[in-house]
């Protein structure tokens, strides 16, 4: 027994019925710092912090009294004090012995020093992950092997729309979509069978259903944990809603750009070919005048030319790539204008109102474009009112911030000028507004409409430095929001040509340099300024032309296309030819705008441009004019 005693990792103390030590152990020793021989004989209450002595020597008295011993028992959490006046807790077992017809009572102390510090570590660690988990921007849940939750912090409670008291201790089934739930049942029952958690992992899509039934997108990543009756899975829950809204709207926006691009090439080779047809069916109008019957065809296939060129107008319009003239709008003049011309095209039953701004600021654009596409927005608003209703064309100051560029990321963020064509129509389901932009997308009959008015008004807000959104309710109506750049004190524009006047120019002997790669353009373009009377060069890209020009041949006008293949374009050319002979006159010709190329200070100064496709006395005007402007030249 002796052995035991002095080798126990606990320490082991007898004292007698009196309070006195009989046996104090080497544990006991090194528990509270003193020796055997300063403790045995002593009472034990010098073991004891001083406001717990008196509790003992009520307990003896008791004792002696009653002789009934309360502290018999196990596992009794008191304080001792070592021999340095420091306390610390400790576990006491106490039984009782006889010996010679008297008491002793045997104490089992067990420090419970590190179980305290670790108890105490682990609850501030549970503190602080509950402070974490309780304030974390995503849901965190917790469930068993079994679904069922076991913890739903408060950001879970605010994307599924239920209380945490609501969920814990029922399914996690219940914050699926129906369809899933199966699914659900399928993995934990192949789990209890298994073992395998195939749902551990970082980053799954899946659904989530709120408590009013909606569903929403949502990333999850799933953990397992240990614990004394099983595995416990903890969720962290992120809410994709607002990125996959963010992406969709990027994903329409480079959609729309590339439908843009391709349809600005499409009206580009489209235009090439009507110049030539509108060309050739010219000459043959003039070659057919003593045939009143042919020369009608050729004037049929003239028109039918130029039906085609506003198609492609169209087309550049909404690749952004229309000649615009911008100037400062005063947009509450145009609308107040716009609204008699709307009460004079609209239906009878169609009633129109105006809400302007008072203190509105001038915006930057074109009149005659921003004035086209209220008449578009207008047309179509009435379209979806086919009983009547109201049309607002109204007016005011915008600033689209940071926060509607979160949404709406395609857009520059700053200070607008905002029109707006409002309609209580039938409105637009999402499918139908998803694509509402889009060229040829229509949902009127066939021959009702050629879906390309909304694309017109997209592309001119676009070309224009500005934004367009649309707005609709299934029932409800339609708005149209356009945004314009507002107007500096320095913005001005550069006044485009007048059209051709009906007569032809005639040509005076110079000689015009023809730059054009398409060989069908370029021979219809020589043929006709041969015809006007002037010497003609042809060149098939600008290495060419520049060949011309350095082989000292004499030229009086350089006419080219602006897009050209090979290492000169057509504005390369216009720099090189002038760089070589100053003072050489001028004439661009192209199907695209440039515009974008005059704001860059890209476009040489007093370039006079000839869009495709064009007339034969738009080409005769264009040359002539050019030729007799006076250029002024530095030595």
């Amino acid at each position: 027994m002796k052995a035991v005693v002095d080798t126990a990792v606990d320490g082991v103390i007898l004292i007698d019925a009196r309070g006195t030590v009989l046996k104090f152990n080497p544990a006991c020793e090194k528990l509270f710092g003193f020796s055997a021989a300063e403790v045995v004989g002593q009472n034990v209450k010098m073991l004891m912090p001083a406001p717990f002595r008196g509790e003992h020597d009520s307990y003896l008295t008791n004792y002696h009294r009653t002789g009934v011993a309360k502290i018999i028992g196990i596992g009794r959490e008191v304080v001792g004090q070592r021999k340095d006046g420091t306390t610390f807790p400790m576990d006491l077992s106490v039984g009782e012995a006889k010996e010679d017809g008297e008491s002793i009572f045997v104490g089992i102390i067990h420090d419970l020093t590190e179980r305290k510090r670790s108890g105490q570590a682990i609850r501030e660690a549970a503190q602080r992950l509950k402070a974490v988990v309780d304030t974390a921007v995503d849901g965190v849940i917790l469930i068993d092997a079994r679904g069922k939750v076991m913890m739903f912090n408060p950001a879970c409670e605010a994307l599924f729309g239920y209380g945490a008291a609501e969920v814990i201790g029922r399914n996690v089934k219940m914050l699926m979509p129906a369809r899933f739930r199966g699914e659900h049942d399928r993995y934990l029952s192949n789990y209890l069978t298994t073992r395998v958690p195939k749902i551990i992992g970082i980053g799954r899509e899946v659904s989530g259903r709120r408590k009013d039934g909606t569903t929403f997108p949502m990333d999850l990543s799933v953990g397992e944990a240990m614990q004394d009756d099983g595995p416990v899975f903890v969720g962290i829950i992120h809410d994709l809603t607002e990125r996959k809204r963010t992406s969709e709207q990027l994903f329409q926006a480079q959609k729309m750009e590339t439908v843009g691009q391709l349809s600005g090439g499409i009206a580009h080779d489209f235009n090439n070919l009507l110049t030539v047809i509108i060309g050739n069916a010219e000459s043959l109008s003039d070659v057919l005048k003593a045939r009143p019957d042919l020369r009608k065809l050729a004037e049929a296939i003239i028109a039918a030319g130029e039906r085609g060129a506003e198609l492609t107008q169209r087309l550049l319009a909404f690749s952004r790539r229309q000649t615009l003239k911008p100037s400062q709008i005063d947009c509450n003049q145009l609308v107040d204008k716009m609204g008699r011309l709307l009460r004079r095209t609209l239906r009878e039953d169609i009633d129109i109102a105006t809400t302007l701004e008072s203190e509105l600021k001038s915006a930057f654009a074109d009149p005659a474009q921003l004035e086209s596409a209220v008449l578009n927005l207008a047309l179509n608003a009435q379209d979806a009112m086919p009983s009547g209703g109201r049309i607002t064309v109204s007016t005011a100051n915008a600033s689209l911030d940071e926060q509607y560029r979160s949404t709406h990321p395609e857009v520059p963020t700053g200070d607008y000028i905002m029109v707006a064509v409002t309609d209580d129509g039938d409105g637009m389901p999402p499918e139908v507004l998803a694509r509402a932009f889009e060229p040829f997308f229509t949902t009127k009959e066939v021959g009702k409409g050629s879906g390309l008015g909304l694309s017109m008004v997209y592309g001119f807000v676009k070309q224009s430095n500005g934004h367009v959104a649309i707005y609709s309710e299934v029932g409800l109506g339609t708005t149209v929001r356009i945004y314009l750049p507002v107007a500096r004190g320095d913005d001005s524009h550069e006044a485009a040509l007048t059209a051709a006047e009906e007569t032809l120019a005639p040509g005076g002997g110079e000689t015009v340099l023809v730059a054009e790669d398409d060989a069908f353009v370029r021979d219809h373009a020589v043929s006709i300024i041969k015809g006007l009377g002037y010497q003609v060069i042809a060149s098939v890209d600008g290495d060419d032309a520049m060949r011309c020009l350095a082989s000292g041949a004499a030229v009086d006008l350089l006419f080219t296309d602006v897009v050209m293949p090979g290492s000169i374009n057509g504005i390369d050319l216009v720099e090189r030819a002038q760089q070589l002979r100053p003072g050489l006159k001028v004439l661009l010709t192209s199907g695209y705008a440039l515009d974008n190329l005059r704001a860059r200070r890209q476009l040489p100064s007093g370039i006079t441009v000839l869009h495709k496709p064009y007339r034969k006395v738009e080409l005769a005007r264009r040359i002539r004019d050019t030729l007799d402007t006076v250029v002024e030249t530095s030595d």
